[in-house]
């Protein structure tokens, strides 16, 4: 079983009709022995997810887990503006080569489009594309 969140588990559990009061007790077991670890699955998702998608959409993803704003802060303190800059670019390198034969202001859409949704920041995304397609032509 893969690791899950404190809020993700009571959610299950409330799916099967378990009452709350045992809920709060098997989950405050599972966090005191260490089966339960908000932070620690946040520090692993981050690692995990951070080579694809930008800090914003990992908040996003932690935040539907039901991991709080703080812990998910913490955990994306690796997630700087440098690492997100690499990730970027190596996934519009990817991508230009099955974009070659097209315009380059269709090819700069669709590049754009592609980062903006995985969570990339707007200066990211501008400068990436841009400096890629100099470097190609």
């Amino acid at each position: 079983m893969a690791p899950r969140t404190r809020a993700q588990l009571a959610e299950k559990m409330a799916a099967r009709d378990v009452p709350e009061d045992v809920v709060v007790e098997v989950l405050d077991r599972f966090e005191e022995v260490g089966l339960v670890d908000d932070r620690a699955f946040a520090d692993g998702f981050v690692r995990s997810r951070s080579a694809g998608r930008g800090r914003r959409a990992l908040v996003q993803e932690l935040r539907r887990k039901g991991v709080d704003d703080e812990t998910a802060e913490q955990a994306l303190e690796v997630v700087d503006h440098d690492s997100q800059t690499d990730a970027a670019r190596d996934l519009v390198r990817r991508k230009l080569r099955s974009t070659a034969g097209l315009e380059r202001a269709v090819r700069e859409r669709r590049l754009f489009g592609m980062l903006a949704r995985r969570g990339f920041p707007t200066d990211v995304v501008l400068r990436v594309v841009r400096e890629e397609l100099d470097d190609e032509a």
